[in-house]
This record gives structure tokens, sequence and C-alpha cells, in this order.
């Protein structure tokens, strides 16, 4: 754990409580920053928003803007979590604007100070844009208190954080749809019609325009590039460099938002191929854990996916690559203890992957119990005592394309582990 991230521990209550009102009283404190950033961009929903927040800012800073940039959780240091004019925060300043929010917080979770202090700094830094990716939910999320967006995006919304938003896909659809505002326009990406229902009537209530993909504009895969269609715009534009299908709807819902910015085309170009975005289907090339699979002839892949959603967007890739390329496939899973295990492994049932289960710091699922519960729905599943262990067993396997998934925190381990560059 970096340095950041336990000063936060040891003072924030280690809860999620969803509220506005110590927010509200945290950042009324702090001379309210969230009403002097930039024009702000406030993006909710289940899957996607990180990579959809990449690549929105990829376009931006292709078109010349500043941009601020906040996202969570963070892989390996906690500075991840915020970008100030398109670099990530310092550790002098991060604890500079911490200090003061610790100041007069109070009671304020983690998230909630983490929030603020981003505020802070977002408005104390010059910038022409600011995308603000919400923690969990809408409604009652810490990110709400932003009051007038420039735009609100909502990308796929699915079920997962059941504990806290249950699991009623129209009710989690209500809360996402939270951060809707008055006069602020909305870019949908594609939704189940259970939701599409909620964020429509949503809408309605606050009188907020929606260009919703499938209706106004779409995506597709077109000659190994991405088509666009908005109206009578067509673009045809290069792949983002993201792999994966379910990466040309998070691009398409980042086109639109580009183009609600009046964004020019070139860097529409410039952004799909420049968007990096670590641990969503990232090739492993660098590391202990690449050299091992390099010398046995194996591709590594790194996902941070983890709920059944994600899982199927996994699957889909996997069955894509399988087909161009047939290799022994092996998935290395670790999850979190509160996830649904059981629709994740679903969603893979049809890989034929063998799964290998492993632990991480943290409230992981035990590995016995995890690959019971991947026996359970059809996978040969191996408990593991590391990585190291469960990649060393997948390739004496024979696996020639191996996959470490299930959790952000687990793919957080293996980059820190990995030497891979890391942005700045």
């Amino acid at each position: 754990m970096d340095a950041i991230s336990q000063r936060l521990r040891a003072r924030h209550p280690q809860k999620i409580d969803l509220s506005l009102e110590r927010m509200r009283r945290l950042c009324a404190a702090l001379g309210d920053p969230q009403n002097r950033l930039p024009p702000v961009i406030h993006v909710a929903g289940t899957n996607g928003k990180g990579s959809t927040v990449a690549l929105i800012r990829a376009i931006a800073e292709a078109a010349g803007l500043r941009v601020h940039a906040y996202t969570s959780p963070h892989l390996v240091r906690f500075n991840e979590r915020i970008r100030l004019a398109g670099r990530l925060i310092n550790d002098a300043t991060l604890n500079a604007v911490l200090d003061r929010v610790e100041a007069v917080a109070g009671e304020a979770t983690v998230f909630e100070s983490t929030t603020a202090a981003a505020f802070v700094a977002m408005a104390e830094t010059p910038a022409d844009l600011a995308i603000i990716e919400v923690g969990l939910g809408g409604t009652l999320d810490a990110t709400n208190v932003i009051e007038r967006p420039l735009l609100s995006v909502i990308t796929p919304v699915d079920l997962d954080h059941a504990e806290f938003l249950g699991t009623d896909l129209a009710a989690i659809a209500r809360e996402k749809a939270g951060v809707l505002k008055p006069g602020a326009p909305a870019v949908i990406a594609r939704q189940s019609e259970a939701a599409m229902i909620e964020i429509e009537r949503a809408a309605s209530n606050v009188q907020a325009r929606l260009a919703v993909m499938g209706v106004d504009f779409d995506a597709w895969a077109e000659r190994g590039g991405v088509a666009f269609q908005n109206g009578e715009c067509f673009l045809d534009l290069p792949a983002s460099a993201l792999a994966g299908a379910h990466q040309i709807d998070n691009a398409g819902v980042a086109i639109a938002a580009a183009l609600e910015l009046d964004l020019p085309e070139a860097a529409i170009v410039q952004g799909l191929q420049a968007v990096r975005w670590p641990a969503r289907l990232q090739r492993l090339t660098a590391g202990p854990y690449a050299e091992a699979a390099r010398d046995a002839d194996a591709e590594l892949w790194l996902d941070g996916g983890h709920n059944p959603h994600a899982a199927r967007a996994l699957a889909a890739f996997l069955a894509e690559r399988q087909a161009r390329a047939p290799r022994p496939l092996a998935l290395i899973c670790g999850m979190l203890g509160n996830k649904d295990a059981g629709g994740f492994f679903e969603a893979l049932r049809a890989t034929g992957a063998a799964v290998f289960t492993v632990g991480f710091d943290g409230a992981a699922a035990d590995p016995q119990a995890l690959a019971a519960v991947a026996r359970g729905h059809g996978l040969a599943a191996t408990p593991a005592g590391s990585v190291t262990q469960a990649l060393d067993m997948a390739l004496r396997f024979g696996a020639g394309r191996v996959v470490i998934c299930g959790s952000l925190y687990l793919a957080g381990e293996v980059l820190g582990a990995s030497s891979e560059t890391w942005p700045t």
C-alpha cells in the first residue's frame, strides 16, 4: 500500500455511506471548490466509466485542451485518481490539499475526503475541462455535489455493488440517473430496456436533453476501424487503442461527447489512437509475469473487470481471439468476496478455460471457495497460493493464452510487480 493510501486509511472512517450531507458540509468548509471547477463532464454507469473517461480525455487533449480527471479506484499509486491539467497529481500537492481537507473533514469517509481534495486541487489549477467519474451509484455519490455539469454521461448500467445499490436494475438505473441535471445535455450508452425507462424518466423530470446510443447515434466495427454516425454526420475512424469489442461502444459514447463539445474530427482520430487505460484487456509485455509467459511462448493479458457484464465482454474478446488463433486458455482469477462470482464464471463458461484462483491483499474471496464456485459453473478450477504459482501451474498445464482477471485490486498488485511503464 502506498503512503497516501496509508495516510487516508489511518485518518478516515473505512466505510461506504451513500449520503451527500457530509460532503456538502465539507465542501462548504473548503469554500465550495466544486463550484469553481472548469466545465465538468460527469460520468456515471456500471461498466466502462474509466475507459470512457480515458477516451474523452485523450480526444480533448488531442484538441489542445488542458484536462483534469478524477477516477477510481487506483491500481498502483493513489495519485492515479487525480490528474491536474493532464498530469498525475504529485505527492507534495496531494498531501497539501489533504492537510486542508482533514482540518475540516470531521467524519467524512475516505472517498468523500479524496473527492473534496480533488475538487480543491482542480479548482486551483488552471484547465479547460474536468472529467469527473462517479464513485458509486450517482444520486448520493460524493461527486454529485456538482450541480451544473457541462455534460452528463451514463455508460452501460448493470448489476454490481448489490450490498449498496441492490439487485433491482431499474432502481440502480434511477440511482445512476441522479447525475442528470437541469439544462445539461447527456450522452447515454446502449442500455437495457428497464434501465433506459428510468433514465428517460429522470431526464424528463429535469428536462435534460438525451443523445442515446442506438437511437440518436451509433458506432460499429468496420474495415478494422470504427464507424460512427450521428444524424447526417458519418465518421470513418481508426480503431481505438483499447482492446475488445465492447470498447467500440465506449468509443462511440466518447465520440458523441466530443461532438457535443465541438471537438474536431482530427482530435477524435488522434485521441482514439493515443488513449491508454491500464488493466482493461491489457497485454502484459514487461516484468516477471510477462517474462515467464514469453519463455513458455504464451500470451499474457490483464483485465480488471469484476462483474458479470464485464465477464461477458471478456468472454467475447476471448471468443474472437480464440477463433482467429486457437490456443489452450487459462484464467488466473481473484475477486473481492462481495462480488457475484457465480455470475462472473457463468459468463465465462463457454470459454472452457482452465481456472486458477488466487487471493490478494484486502477483502478477497478465499481461493478454495472461489474455485468451488467456478467448478459449480462447469469450469475446471484449482486454487493457488499466489499469482506466481498460478501462472506456473497454467503454463505447465500448457496454456498458450493466460488472462489474469476478476478484480482491479488484483490487477494493481500485478502491475505493481510488472515493471510496466506507468503514465505520469
